[in-house]
């Protein structure tokens, strides 16, 4: 049998769409199939079409002067020195 292999992003490993429509089409099977709600977005480093299923939006901007770092959760974490 032959099995068809989607062509995946070298940066982010994900599957790449040729357009917004078809990207969309596949997030709207993914829900339907597995009730996965996902949203489409341009990827910036090959210039494809991702799926996510981060809300857009929701990613913690960079951290404006004077407030302080996300630290990290790890277990036995020890931070640098600046």
């Amino acid at each position: 049998m032959h099995y068809f292999v989607p062509k995946r992003c070298a940066s982010s490993s994900k599957i790449m769409y040729h357009d917004r429509e078809a990207a969309q089409r596949a997030a709207d099977e993914s829900f339907v199939e597995r009730g996965a709600e996902l949203w489409v977005y341009h990827c910036q480093y090959c210039g494809s079409w991702h799926l996510t299923s981060h809300q857009p939006g929701s990613y913690m901007a960079a951290p404006i002067k004077g407030q302080a770092k996300r630290h990290s959760r790890k277990r036995g974490y020890k931070p640098r020195h600046q």
